[in-house]
């Protein structure tokens, strides 16, 4: 332990700690905005600078450490000039119109020029020209870069893709696609991490929000609405809703406020892909001749983008059940046109989904096998429906829980745990242990692949047969599985992958929380829910069991396979051969 003095408070802290943390133990905590911890602590934005006695320079707090006896102001007129030059530097390179932001309200540079009082700016405005293609799903803008680097550390540390670098020198230096590059031209994923570590707005997702509010308009349309699990967790975080008010019931209350014709649960198509996933995968194992192993999921459209690009020789080893997303927008243009007896045609089928990816796997262009067009017409992030609900101005308090449309609201606490890393595993093997034994087993028997850890392995025997399964979040950790299993080193049947840390619940499509991870947390929530449910197993969910029954036969019929399964090979990354 060492002794500091902060803004003439002694305080003991351990060795090591740096000056960024010792100040807030001490009740002085520092001003931030390039900082994230073990992510980016590089000092980029000099906003975080302190003055120690004894040094001539001011140091900064984030990758400094303390020593014993320190002496430290951090807020001392030479601090507070610095800081607000630095501010207004920052500021002068910046598009400041916060109005129009995204961001507004939720922009970390924001918060800090309102806290330290900058009206104006004394230095030349210089904004660079804005140059991307506006119909990706991932968008950038120049203007409102702040060179703070956190989306280039987020890309190579935590998602090992490497898709943005410095580039430019000097006072020309900013951030841009790596390789001189186009966008377009890129491995990105979309996993859409580089969005939710932006500290301001010059990142975010591709804005459908009108597209949306045009459908709602449209009095030919009928407008089909599904919700995915993770969505449940995190939509109120930005509104002001502490999550045991901000249910999924009360969000349907909200969208059916907004004249969304029918409000479905991916639930229900989560329920589905397990009884084709699953499916697949016993044939798979009752003919291993005949078969690669492992199985990979093949929910995450970011992990499908990302083995597309990294390792396209192991393609054919995807499971070819499609995302709930993908399920639910055939069903929903073939099956439920046919319940409501109007033409598919009709029928706008919309997704509220925790994934910027999503934006892109909808317009896929085998992604039309109802034969109605695309399957799902548009996605809309959870951002961006709490923007519609703000536009709408609700009075949220007020709202009353609501129920999901039937049949398609139908979903059992396995179709709920998607949304979290290990769930589509642990969803599928429930139902694969009854398909092979004609039992259920106990709901919890395949929690070991529950966690937050990057990597989890184990072993399921099911009907005498040892299964070896793996999980994987975040595309940094999948990579070093991936390569392990390339080279031997280990060996597996069933393998799920979800490209953000912690799975959907970490989506790069939802709620932005500076300096927080709440993807365990959300997480939980899931698991909650689950234990809840009276329903466990995607195969007793009596609306799946009817689709089943009166439409498509059973799981990998003809039928299933035309509206529920892809060739993943059908569409190309952009290095692909």
């Amino acid at each position: 332990m060492v002794k500091v003095t902060i803004n003439g408070k002694t305080i003991q802290v351990k060795e090591g700690t740096r000056i960024l943390d010792a100040a807030a133990q001490a009740g002085s905590p520092v001003f931030t905005l390039c900082y994230l911890k073990d992510l980016n602590e590089i000092g980029a934005c000099r906003v975080c600078v302190v003055e120690v006695e004894g040094y001539a320079k001011l140091v900064t707090a984030c990758n400094n450490t303390v020593v014993d006896g320190m002496v430290i102001h951090t807020n001392s007129p030479k601090v507070r000039e610095s800081r607000r030059n630095n501010v207004e530097l920052i500021l002068s390179q910046h598009d400041c119109q916060c109005a129009t932001c995204v961001r507004s309200g939720n922009c970390q540079l924001q918060k800090i020029a309102n806290d330290l009082g900058i009206l104006d700016i004394a230095f030349e405005k210089k904004l660079p020209k804005r140059n991307w293609p506006m119909d990706f799903p991932l968008i950038r803008d120049a203007k409102k870069c702040i060179k703070c680097m956190r989306c280039i550390q987020v890309c190579d540390k935590v998602q090992g893709l490497g898709i943005w670098d410095v580039a430019g020198t000097g006072s020309r230096t900013t951030v841009d696609v790596a390789g001189n590059k186009k966008i377009t031209e890129a491995d990105c994923a979309l996993c859409g991490q580089c969005i939710t570590h932006c500290p301001v707005g010059a990142l975010r997702e591709r804005d459908d929000v009108s597209r949306a509010f045009d459908a709602l308009a449209d009095p030919e349309k009928i407008t089909v609405v599904q919700v995915a699990p993770a969505v449940r967790t995190a939509w109120g975080e930005t509104l002001g809703l502490s999550r045991e008010f901000a249910t999924v019931k009360r969000l349907v209350a909200a969208l059916r406020r907004m004249g969304f014709d029918y409000i479905f649960d991916t639930t229900f198509s989560a329920d589905l892909t397990i009884m084709e996933e699953a499916s697949e995968f016993l044939e798979k194992v009752k003919h291993p001749e005949n078969a690669k192993f492992p199985m990979f999921t093949s929910c995450c459209p970011g992990w499908v983008r990302f083995l597309k690009s990294q390792y396209p020789q192991m393609t054919d080893q995807l499971s070819t059940a499609k995302s709930p997303q993908q399920m639910f927008g055939a069903i929903a243009k073939s099956y439920y046109a046919k319940l409501l007896k109007v033409n598919p045609s009709k029928i706008c089928s919309i997704s509220i989904m925790p994934c910027v990816a999503k934006k892109q796997e909808c317009d896929i262009p085998v992604m039309n096998d109802a034969g109605a067009g695309q399957d799902v017409d548009l996605v809309l992030t959870t951002r961006e429906v709490d923007r519609m609900i703000r536009a709408e101005h609700m009075d949220l308090q007020a709202l009353e829980e609501e129920e999901f449309d039937m049949p398609l609201g139908m979903g059992t606490g396995a179709g709920v745990i998607f949304g979290a890393t290990g769930g589509v595993m642990e969803a599928a093997l429930r139902s694969a242990y009854y398909f092979v034994t004609g039992e259920n087993p106990d709901p919890d028997a395949f929690r070991k692949v529950r966690g937050m850890d990057g990597w989890k392995e184990a072993e399921f025997n099911l009907a005498g047969q040892t299964l070896k399964v793996a999980v994987a979040s975040g595309l940094g950790n999948t990579r070093k599985l991936m390569e392990a299993i390339q080279k031997g080193e280990v060996s597996y049947h069933f393998v799920e992958i979800m490209a953000c840390p912690g799975g959907c619940a970490g989506g790069g499509g939802q709620p932005i929380a500076e300096g927080q991870e709440l993807a365990g947390e959300r997480g939980e929530v899931l698991y909650g829910l689950d234990r809840q449910n009276n329903l466990r197993f995607s195969h007793e969910n009596p609306s799946v069991k009817k689709c089943y029954e009166d439409y498509l036969g059973e799981p990998l019929s003809h039928l299933a396979h035309q509206l529920l399964h892809t060739d993943h090979s059908a569409w190309k990354m952009p290095g692909e051969a």
